[in-house]
């Protein structure tokens, strides 16, 4: 069976190895003639980078690339990258990485043709109409990672560098024009950032199913993304050079981040204000605490798992499912515990007042109040 496709939902995903060689041509289709590629630090020098590089410039496309980019970007991140777009007479956006790159790519080319400060369109009601759609850049997204399926939402996650909050900007405007799925770009990715960026797709698919708002082709989309990640990342995690693996890996964070239209719950709750006070990998953090908020959850999304547990060849219920992840975590390493992370029980408090008001706090099964979110937090620390 082929893994090659071309698929139109929700936008065109160019998916297959090598593909990345169609850059250049996916750019013009789009009407750039001047792209920026945005991607972090770390894989600004990396060989697959500096391909794609090479790709644009023997197009004749210039080889620009803006790398000022934190684990988790920033507000002051995304400040630098629009004053690069703009200085360099740029027409579009490459955004090229795991989630940072993802993210703040596609947030410089939305404000590069906006006069209202970035928060004015956090994902709240109506608040988008307020963009200006005129100057919003074309953007084709990269993912070199399999975990945050940035590449196919409408929103990027950007932290206040004062308020240390993760904010969620939406627009339409965010979906990517084109995207290229090119497993082969994710091959050498460490064990520790497969393990994470794919822990990050289960926790999208997861919740996502388990979030009570009615949206059935999600839920489906989900439930088949977990089977993915269980057949295929321990496949991933042990040699990174399966391109099986690895595809099937890419196709499960697409489809994460198409089912959690849903809704997502208290493991982003939390996961949220970790990664934004700690720096925290954000798929580790969400493996960490997903166990707990199984266990939180359960009144509400017993039946649903046990339904989910079947379906993915796992016996004992909603108990094994949950002993499954709990096994999973172990097998790739994860930790048990938020403190080998880094974090300290010092800022609970404050880390719980932030996981209420998140706005994926929204979507979960059960309410996440104040003294709920401590608790988690005391139990995951």
């Amino acid at each position: 069976m082929s893994i090659t496709a071309n698929w139109s939902y929700p936008t065109a995903i160019k998916f297959g190895a090598g593909r990345i060689k169609e850059l250049a041509d996916h750019c013009k289709s789009v009407g750039m003639k001047k792209p920026l590629l945005v991607t972090d630090r770390g894989l600004a020098s990396m060989p697959i980078t500096q391909g794609a590089l090479d790709v644009l410039e023997a197009a004749g496309l210039g080889r620009a690339i803006f790398a000022d980019v934190d684990p988790n970007p920033n507000d002051v991140n995304l400040a630098a990258g629009v004053k690069a777009f703009k200085d360099g007479g740029h027409d579009g956006v490459i955004a090229f990485g795991g989630g940072s790159g993802l993210d703040l790519g596609k947030a410089v080319a939305f404000m590069a043709g906006q006069t209202r400060p970035v928060w004015d369109f956090e994902d709240i009601g109506d608040w988008w109409t307020r963009a200006s759609v005129e100057g919003i850049a074309p953007i084709i997204a990269v993912p070199t990672t399999a975990g945050t399926g940035s590449e196919v939402g409408r929103a990027s996650v950007i932290t206040n560098s004062e308020t240390h909050t993760k904010k969620v900007i939406f627009h339409p405007k965010f979906l990517p024009a084109v995207t290229i799925c090119d497993p082969e770009l994710t091959v050498g990715m460490p064990k520790a950032i497969t393990a994470g960026t794919g822990m990050d797709a289960f926790a999208h698919c997861l919740e996502a199913y388990s979030s009570p708002f009615y949206h059935p082709m999600s839920a489906g989309i989900a439930l088949e993304g977990m089977r993915l990640v269980k057949e295929y990342l321990p496949r991933a995690f042990k040699d990174g050079t399966d391109i099986e693996a690895r595809a099937n890996m890419m196709s499960a964070a697409a489809m994460g981040a198409v089912a959690f239209q849903k809704g997502l719950g208290a493991i982003h709750s939390l996961s949220h204000p970790v990664g934004a006070l700690y720096n925290t990998h954000h798929g580790t953090t969400n493996a960490v605490v997903m166990p707990a908020v199984l266990a939180f959850n359960r009144p509400a999304i017993e039946e649903k798992i046990a339904a989910a547990a079947a379906y993915l060849g796992i016996s004992g219920g909603f108990d094994g499912f949950a002993d499954y992840v709990v096994s999973l975590r172990a097998e790739l390493g994860i930790p048990e515990k938020l403190s080998a992370l880094g974090v300290g029980t010092d800022r609970i408090d404050e880390m719980a007042a932030m996981a209420i008001v998140d706005p994926t706090a929204g979507g979960n099964p059960v309410e996440l109040t104040l003294d709920a979110a401590k608790a988690l937090f005391h139990e995951t620390i």
